[in-house]
């Protein structure tokens, strides 16, 4: 597999596992706080569904917390991307 064909298939799976970590999200059911957090590793947005009041439709979105997602997987991928291109020998 060449070094070009490679990049590429990386690029498009690391774009997906991007996608999905952006967009990951865990519930939690308290009693008297129902909410989602979205995003791995660090959780930028909060959705809060349910409080001790009634229901609710609040969002929280933290942008640094956004900003350092991104800057951490686009980092990664560059970083990777860069093994491949420059230390992967041909046959």
């Amino acid at each position: 597999m060449s070094r070009n064909t490679l990049a590429i298939f990386f690029s498009v799976l690391w774009s997906i596992l991007l996608i999905l970590a952006l967009t990951w999200s865990t519930e939690y059911v308290w009693p008297d706080y129902v909410h989602v957090n979205y995003g791995y590793p660090l959780v930028w947005g909060v959705h809060v569904l349910n409080t001790l009041h009634g229901p609710v439709d609040i969002w929280r979105i933290n942008l640094t917390a956004l900003y350092v997602d991104l800057a951490v997987w686009l980092g990664m991928m560059i970083v990777c991307l860069f093994l491949i291109l420059h230390t992967k020998t041909r046959k």
